[in-house]
């Protein structure tokens, strides 16, 4: 584990999380399951009212936690996985696209993978209330750098013998892909899924 101090976050948002998580969910079991299987989850995590208008603030996190059950019990572990991953990619794309200034970007694509990764954490962290919702989020820098959200709303009340937050995974990876190093990596070591106290992700390039 890194040395370094971490950076905690408890912030007055709690129980809100952006609607990144239910949007692109969508969008990913569309193009992985068609669009029958996203009127199936949907309805059985009593959110259809999503798909004739997509949310546009911040939502309750029953909700995403609902919706993520729904889609595992629906498509199965493997491809809930491979939709929540692809879904954490869309996010970073949106991120990318709508939310992170280009000059940011830039910059941090110009600075030492070292350097950049400290700054990004940091911005991750100081957004957390965003996508964490009542969930604790910790990061801390370093090679690797690993973020921990304790709570964990996308896992929250399931039993799993692997980890369950690839939405997470996905968002993560992609973003320090695109603004660290190519090569970076995410990997979710711990789940609450699982047993553990926390769900946490280790960021390696």
């Amino acid at each position: 584990m890194p040395s370094e101090a971490a950076i905690s976050v408890q912030d007055d948002h709690v129980g809100r999380i952006g609607p990144n998580a239910v949007i692109r969910v969508a969008e990913a079991l569309r193009a992985v399951e068609g669009a029958c299987s996203v009127d199936r989850v949907f309805r059985a995590a009593n959110l259809a009212h999503y798909l004739i208008s997509a949310p546009s603030a911040m939502i309750d996190e029953d909700e995403v936690t609902r919706l993520h059950r729904a889609l595992r019990e629906s498509v199965g572990r493997d491809r809930a996985r491979t939709v929540g991953w692809i879904a954490g990619q869309l996010t970073a794309d949106y991120l990318l696209g709508h939310r992170i200034p280009a000059a940011a970007q830039l910059a941090l694509r110009c600075l030492p993978s070292g350097l950049a990764s400290r700054q990004l954490t940091t911005a991750i962290a100081r957004n957390a209330w965003t996508f964490a919702g009542s969930g604790a989020f910790a990061a801390r820098h370093g090679r690797p750098t690993i973020f921990t959200i304790g709570n964990c709303p996308i896992c929250r009340g399931l039993q799993s013998a692997v980890p369950c937050c690839d939405f997470y995974t996905g968002t993560f990876e992609r973003l320090f892909a695109r603004l660290v190093h190519a090569s970076a990596r995410v990997v979710e070591t711990r789940c609450l899924a699982m047993g553990a106290s926390d769900c946490t992700f280790a960021v390696t390039w």
